[in-house]
């Protein structure tokens, strides 16, 4: 059953998306039905998986260079004092600018190729990574910290066998976060000014009252969302495998 569970989700959505369409009868270009978006999909899977291809790109490379500045950048807080006093309230105040807002700024600095976007998705990760890691970092297990102090290890040491591994679980969730939002910078840098990618597609699709179109290229971007989720998901369990996870049902304390 835990297997069927995710179509049986799919086929509900799918039934009660064709319901909502005949019960208000929606014209078309307002929301065509699930038949009416797999036809547009079939007939323009080349140019969707082309484009599909282009914003994938750009969502790995930011998770990439989003998930390794923010750990770098959690460590060097972690580890020298100045750094977390200088570094800590630029990550604040940097929560204060609407990341979209720099959507246009970075296509006019980088153009409308894939650099504008691998940024905008970088910006989006930044932060929840940093902040997950830098949290994990902080609160180790005192009394791990305490053996390793007596045993000799210096900080240096202690940071790479102590902190660091014990901090990974928190950097997992970070990346999880990480990996559902960053989809929305690749898009977002589309939607602003882009000659490939979903978002592309989607913007043209939107202009032309091709609503079919527009939502076979949003379907796609979930699957690619839900999908890269899933393995992102898979690698973190295997990384962190020693962690015991606990069932919220074998709580003896829950009513």
């Amino acid at each position: 059953m835990t297997r069927l569970r995710p179509l049986v989700i799919v086929a509900g959505l799918v039934l009660l998306w064709q319901a909502a369409v005949s019960v208000f009868a929606l014209p078309r270009f307002i929301l065509p039905g699930p038949a009416e978006v797999a036809a547009a999909w079939w007939q323009n899977a080349g140019a969707l998986l082309d484009h599909a291809r282009y914003t994938v790109l750009e969502i790995v490379l930011g998770l990439a260079l989003g998930v390794g500045l923010g750990s770098a950048t959690a460590l060097a807080m972690a580890y020298f004092r100045p750094a977390r006093d200088w570094l800590l309230p630029l990550l604040v105040v940097s929560q204060a600018i609407p990341v979209f807002a720099l959507a246009p700024i970075l296509v006019l600095w980088l153009g409308f190729g894939i650099g504008s976007k691998v940024a905008m998705a970088t910006l989006i990760i930044f932060f929840p990574v940093t902040a997950a890691f830098f949290d994990g970092l902080r609160r180790t297990e005192p009394g791990w910290l305490d053996l390793a102090r007596t045993m000799g290890g210096s900080r240096l040491a202690i940071l790479r066998q102590v902190r660091m591994p014990a901090a990974l679980p928190a950097l997992g969730s970070g990346v999880r976060v990480a990996t559902a939002v960053a989809p929305i910078g690749a898009v977002i840098g589309e939607w602003v000014g882009a000659s490939a990618g979903l978002g592309y597609i989607m913007l043209h699709a939107n202009a032309r009252t091709q609503t079919a179109l527009m939502f076979a290229a949003l379907l796609t971007l979930a699957v690619i969302a839900v999908a890269l989720y899933y393995a992102v998901d898979a690698v973190v369990r295997r990384l962190t495998r020693w962690q015991i996870e606990s069932n919220p049902t074998d709580d003896p304390l829950r009513p």
